[in-house]
């Protein structure tokens, strides 16, 4: 089954555009998980089986693992899900962008070592920077469009041609680079009106929509810019927010982040209509 299609089939069948944002922080984890070799393996995983029913996708970030030599336990999270559930999307928030042949290496590692359903990628060295992700035609390339930061102003608002460059490349996939229809894109629920541009120029494209949670993004104003006709569309991420739900985490820390899952989830379909 290609990535939308499993996408697709997960907002049905859990009720949720809520994606899962996996970003283990080692200060963060509970007191009895520091440490120990495989504390990072046990905290997502448990995170994982106490929201699967809720989200519609998980996305770990590669730099949280890289960042500890903890790339070993990422593989084993990402069997984890493909192993346990494999009906929910895995995404790889890696944003790569680099030359061609570099870019190669990079979707052999999100696909084939992680056995991602997507990543994320980063379209500012053009398409042939992109391409290599395409010639995998089941996957999906989530790729940068207006993201949820306040510096992605400095460049997605250049003007190009009578229209920001994040218009410019929201029109681009949609258009050209899209021959797999397994693309989506990155918009941040920080800039609903932004966000609501978007969906005008892509249709039903999925997007990728961080920015709920920890980032302040208001739902309401997320959902009714960004969801389709059907009340579908999105996968809006949260991470911090729900993987750290408990203040001076203890061992009932799973439990606190399906509690705010839950909610999350909900209070999103209360907007989709």
């Amino acid at each position: 089954m290609n990535f939308i299609n499993k996408l697709s089939a997960a907002w049905t069948a859990n009720n949720s555009l809520l994606c899962v944002g996996l970003d283990p922080d080692i200060a963060k984890l509970p007191q009895h998980l520091r440490g120990q070799p495989d504390g990072i393996f046990t905290f997502c995983t448990q995170i994982i089986d106490a929201t699967a029913d809720l989200a519609c996708s998980f996305k770990p970030q590669i730099a949280y693992f890289a960042a500890l030599g903890a790339e070993r336990q990422l593989e084993d999270i990402c069997r984890y899900v493909r192993e346990n559930y494999p009906h929910i999307p895995l995404i790889l928030d890696a944003k790569r962008g680099d030359i061609g042949a570099t870019a190669s290496q990079y979707a052999r590692e999100a696909f084939e070592r992680y056995g991602a359903d997507a990543v994320t990628v980063n379209p500012y060295m053009g398409a042939d920077s992109v391409e290599p992700y395409m010639e995998w035609a089941d996957r999906g390339v989530i790729i940068l469009c207006r993201t949820s930061n306040p510096g992605g102003s400095d460049l997605q608002f250049l003007n190009v041609d009578g229209k920001p460059l994040y218009q410019h490349v929201a029109r681009l996939v949609a258009e050209k680079w899209n021959k797999n229809g397994q693309c989506a894109l990155v918009v941040g629920a920080t800039f609903p009106e932004e966000l609501a541009q978007v969906r005008a120029i892509v249709g039903d494209m999925p997007l990728l929509v961080p920015g709920v949670g920890a980032q302040g993004g208001d739902v309401a104003a997320t959902v009714a810019a960004g969801k389709t006709a059907n009340g579908m569309g999105m996968m809006i991420n949260s991470s911090r927010a729900i993987i750290y739900a408990k203040p001076e985490q203890g061992e009932d820390y799973a439990a606190a982040a399906r509690r705010v899952a839950l909610e999350t989830r909900d209070a999103i379909n209360q907007h989709r209509g």
